[in-house]
């Protein structure tokens, strides 16, 4: 590879080697419940999750004495040990100069809406402790020759607050997070798939008291499914966000989050009308985001038939080869869909042709060692006749090679390299890719310190609902750190987790028990291969980024149908593995039917489009435009700013899904904290409120 980087660079920086994990610590006891013998695990504080967010939790409640494990159903199998970039971000405050203060980006992450201000505001000003934190842990940001932090603007980032380690920046903070927590003897168990929540109480009132989990490792003739029994009144959800709720998806496989968990345990839920979807490659093979450099590099875009004919495709919708090629550059810092960007020939039309094609049964391909072709009758691809932007970029960045794949090599060598390491070289062959969903922005609803409305439940990372419409890149790493944080703070201020929980649960582990006994049936018609096929082509086909009214309701129809079912049949199995698997499915099942009740609530209320998706109507106020005309069939709704000022709240009630609003919380710049006056709260701890729902 032709590079003035060393390989040993970029061996470190693509080939992530985590660390071993300790042995495990085995069950304090054992106790009959139900029909089985279950082990007893107690701690102060379980984690659910084991990437950069779960990790950063439990680091920080180990250093404050708490006593947390950490429950994973494959360390080092997520989404941020297992994600990336061409040169992934991670989004923190950058410095004055660059026009930037807390306050200012606060209004950056929460500008797309539905989003709370004070939610906005405490991943602001805890960013820089976040970054200076993990570099602290050995995280190598680049930096200049007097010490800044290296940056580049990313999407919806006009600052430039990003900065990056290349492709793996969330496997190394990962590995950095993992290392302090084997160093601090954070005991792991791994292989163990929380598949319930157990609670006391009733109402307000009501709160956690132990987790049930499926581990391989407890799997006795007593046992044969291998339940385990954790008993904790604190835990915190940090398993990542539903990967596997979409088939077109570029989550790695195995992603099943924790809303199902979560909703069945009477945790409310918010904002899950809202993801991202973007280009990048399939799962199937190396599921990858195309965003950066990629596309920044300028490649060639096509399509090809079942007949192996090309198709020059976004020659139909840009009126000249600089306005086509200039939106290909801005994929780059505008990578997730936004339907306003599908108007005046923006950057999104990239998307939505791409769906369009693959819609029709194409393929479709970029191509490194290609530049874009002429759009008929117009000038051919040039350097020099790029809009002003996209110049001056390239500019700057000293990306004057003839080819694509030069120029992607001249800015970024990591990207290719990543690649090959999975036996794809795209400086030799054209790369598949299409629209894939990406990331939820929604989920548990938290406060400030990352409380749910269930006593000893909290949120952080994915699984949290924080993240609004659209969010900069990288800054969805940073929120799972400073919730992180926040988060072991609280839990430790409570003082509930300073030793193992002895309370005696084995009434309320055995109802639970059963209750998970009964999904599970040998003899179902549902199987996982079934559930999984139904939910994910629904998902993709109609809740993707185009929508309208009437797919949406039947999709929501015909996933409460599969859930009474489930409910009526259970889920069928064979192999002990299977029944962990018909519980994720359970909870997935559960995920879709409560992302479309509230994606249907919000277009039955008169809902518009915006980060997620285009909601078409053929009253709608917003046209894209082609090169070759109107785009009647995307005509879409123009979002309310009534949508953005408030956010959906999902709760399941017996077997119904419950929906329901409220207003964004609100943050007032004006407040100044003083010294004297602010200080006593923090050292009585009135600051972490702990009468409320502690």
């Amino acid at each position: 590879m032709s590079t003035a980087v060393p390989q040993e660079i970029l061996d470190a920086l693509t080939d992530v080697d985590m660390p071993k994990l300790p042995p495990e610590a085995g069950p304090s006891e054992a106790v009959r419940l139900a029909v089985v013998e279950v082990p007893v695990y107690r701690a102060g504080c379980v984690v659910v999750g084991s990437g950069a967010a779960g990790l950063r939790a439990a680091v920080e409640m180990k250093r404050r004495g708490d006593d947390v494990v950490i429950m994973s159903q494959s360390a080092w199998g997520g989404t941020s040990a297992c994600s990336g970039s061409d040169k992934q971000t991670l989004h923190t405050a950058n410095t004055a100069d660059q026009g930037d203060n807390y306050k200012a980006m606060a209004r950056a992450i929460r500008s797309g809406g539905a989003m709370d201000e004070d939610t906005a505001y405490v991943e602001a000003v805890g960013s820089s402790r976040m970054m200076a934190s993990l570099q602290f842990l050995g995280l190598p940001l680049p930096q200049d020759p007097l010490g800044g932090t290296l940056r580049y603007q990313t999407d919806h980032d006009e600052v430039g607050r990003a900065t990056s380690c290349g492709p793996r920046t969330s496997r190394l903070m990962v590995k950095v997070l993992a290392e302090e927590a084997i160093r601090l003897a954070v005991p792991f168990y791994n292989q163990a798939t929380a598949v319930k929540i157990l609670t006391e109480g009733e109402g307000a009132d009501r709160h956690v008291v132990g987790i049930l989990a499926m581990r391989a490792a407890d799997r006795t003739e007593e046992n044969p499914l291998g339940i385990a029994l954790f008993v904790s009144d604190v835990i915190v959800l940090a398993a990542g966000g539903p990967g596997e709720l979409y088939r077109d998806s570029v989550y790695p496989n195995g992603c099943f989050g924790s809303l199902g968990l979560a909703l069945e345990a009477g945790v409310e839920l918010v904002n899950l009308t809202e993801s991202q979807f973007g280009i990048g490659t399939r799962r199937e093979g190396f599921p990858w985001n195309l965003s950066g450099t990629y596309v920044q590099a300028i490649p060639h875009i096509y399509s090809v038939d079942a007949d192996g004919v090309e198709h020059y495709f976004l020659a139909q919708y840009y009126r000249s080869t600089q306005e086509l090629a200039s939106n290909v550059f801005r994929k780059g810092y505008q990578w997730p869909f936004h339907a306003t960007r599908t108007l005046d020939f923006g950057s999104s039309l990239v998307d939505l042709a791409i769906s369009s094609e693959t819609a029709a049964g194409r393929c479709v391909f970029m191509d490194f060692n290609r530049n874009p072709l002429p759009v008929p009758g117009d000038l051919p691809f040039s350097l020099e006749r790029l809009d002003e932007d996209v110049r001056l970029y390239l500019g700057k960045a000293g990306a004057s090679q003839d080819m694509p794949i030069d120029r992607l090599k001249h800015m970024n060598p990591l990207a290719i390299e990543l690649y090959r390491r999975y036996k794809i070289d795209i400086a030799a062959e054209p790369l598949e890719f299409a629209v894939n969903n990406q990331h939820m922005n929604g989920g548990v609803m938290v406060d400030t310190w990352g409380r749910s409305n269930l006593a000893g439940c909290y949120a952080v990372g994915e699984a949290a609902g924080t993240h609004g419409v659209t969010r900069p890149g990288g800054a969805a790493l940073n929120a799972g750190q400073v919730f992180g944080t926040r988060v072991a703070e609280h839990i430790s201020a409570s003082g509930r987790a300073k030793q193992a929980a002895t309370g005696e649960i084995s009434g309320v582990a055995e109802t639970g028990i059963t209750e998970l006994l009964a999904v599970l049936r040998t003899e179902s018609p549902l199987t996982v291969k079934s559930i999984r096929s139904d939910v994910q082509a629904r998902m993709s086909e109609k809740a993707g980024i185009i929508c309208d009214q009437q797919s949406v309701g039947q999709a929501l129809f015909d996933a409460q149908k599969l859930n009474a079912d489930i409910r009526a049949h259970g889920v069928a199995y064979g192999r002990a593995a299977e029944a962990v698997r018909g519980v994720q499915w359970r909870h997935m099942a559960l995920a879709s039917e409560a992302v479309l009740g509230a994606l249907d609530f919000f277009i039955r209320n008169g809902g518009g489009s915006r980060g997620a998706r285009a909601i078409c109507d053929a009253e709608g106020q917003s046209l894209p435009l082609a090169s070759a005309g109107p785009l009647e069939e995307y005509r879409f709704r123009t979002e309310r700013q009534a949508d953005r000022d408030a956010q959906i709240v999902v709760r399941l009630e017996g077997d119904e899904i419950r929906l329901a609003t409220r207003a964004n919380r609100t943050f007032d710049e004006s407040a100044r904290s003083f010294f004297e006056r602010d200080w006593p709260a923090w050292l009585t701890g009135r600051i972490y409120d702990l009468d409320a729902n502690n």
